[in-house]
């Protein structure tokens, strides 16, 4: 699935992942591949990214918005 993660700076990664969590407002969830339609709030936390080769890769955020649709994840992170 293909992720972005944007800030009001700049965008922060782009790419494809097969894994992302991220602190809810009421707790830590992961999104997959295939995944569901969902717009969820942020609340501050790390973002996990597992990329397509297996890496791992956190961000720190202080809250945002994610939406994820048609296998494609946008994170807004303040």
């Amino acid at each position: 699935m293909q992720l972005e993660i944007i800030t009001p700076e700049k965008k922060v990664f782009e790419g494809e992942v097969t894994s992302v969590q991220l602190p809810g407002v009421t707790g830590k969830f992961e999104i997959l591949n295939n995944h569901a339609p969902i717009i969820s709030s942020l609340t501050k936390g790390k973002v996990r990214v597992i990329d397509s080769n297996n890496n791992t890769e956190h961000y720190d955020i202080n809250g945002g918005v994610i939406e994820m649709q048609n296998n494609k994840v946008i994170v807004l992170a303040d």
